[in-house]
């Protein structure tokens, strides 16, 4: 499926967030996959799997996930300088705020007649996270969220019962959790932390680990972790899951 590209500018209550849009080249109404960068925001790597998504019938929004923290535009490399200015926006941005970031995302998507009103996240890394972090709203039906950062630790601010594993009532969608068993951004005891402490709810997710080291999705930069044939093995996941929670 052939796919447009553009770019809305988004009012939230912590400054304009710009957010790439896309989207089949088709008339008509699609699902929408909210979908959240690593910390260096819309690279190439990001862009290149979320125009994948979209080729699949799904209008995917792509935000600057540190919009109050850096002029629009702004792409941070795959290199010392860029990892350094984007752990420090990491580590500077209050968790709530990323609530907020959501919550007019959605209303933008409900707004637009080439979205059919169901909403799915996905993420990357930080993404991870923050695709779990819009799982919080009741709109969000299907979450996938690879190798997700700093759920098991404290390292991004929040306010104290604000931090997202203590908030799991309120996810009520399908969650899909993509890990490499190879990572040293989240252990094998963070991993069994995360999977403990949702398996002791109701929530519907399923679990996948794989031999793979952290961001072996990302085919540039940090030579040796891309993995090919396990990152085509993650979409067709992702994709199965929003088959059956946004058609």
């Amino acid at each position: 499926m052939k796919i447009q590209s553009h770019i809305a500018d988004i009012d939230t209550p912590t400054g304009v967030m710009r957010t790439y849009i896309h989207r089949p080249d088709v008339d008509g109404s699609f699902p929408v996959i909210l979908f959240y960068s690593e910390i260096f925001q819309q690279t190439g790597p990001i862009e290149r799997a979320a125009k994948l998504m979209a080729s699949q019938g799904y209008a995917v929004l792509v935000p600057e996930v540190f919009h109050e923290l850096n002029p629009i535009g702004t792409v941070l490399g795959y290199d010392d300088a860029g990892r350094e200015k984007g752990n420090a926006d990491k580590e500077a941005k209050n968790v709530q705020a990323y609530d907020t970031d959501n919550v007019a995302l959605i209303e933008f998507a409900k707004q637009q007649d080439w979205s059919n009103g169901h909403i799915g996240a996905m993420g990357y890394c930080i993404g991870g996270h923050l695709a779990f972090r819009a799982a919080l709203q009741a709109e969000v039906k299907g979450t996938a969220c690879f190798y997700a950062t700093d759920l098991h630790i404290q390292v991004i601010p929040n306010a104290p019962g604000q931090h997202s594993m203590e908030r799991l009532d309120d996810i009520k969608g399908e969650l899909l959790m993509i890990w490499g068993k190879q990572d040293n951004h989240v252990p094998a005891a963070g991993r069994l932390k995360i999977y403990n402490e949702l398996n002791a709810t109701d929530i519907s997710f399923t679990w996948h680990e794989f031999n793979a080291e952290h961001a072996f999705m990302r085919d540039e930069g940090d030579g040796g972790r891309y993995d090919a044939q396990t990152a085509q093995l993650g979409y067709q996941l992702a994709l199965n899951l929003f088959s059956r929670t946004l058609r």
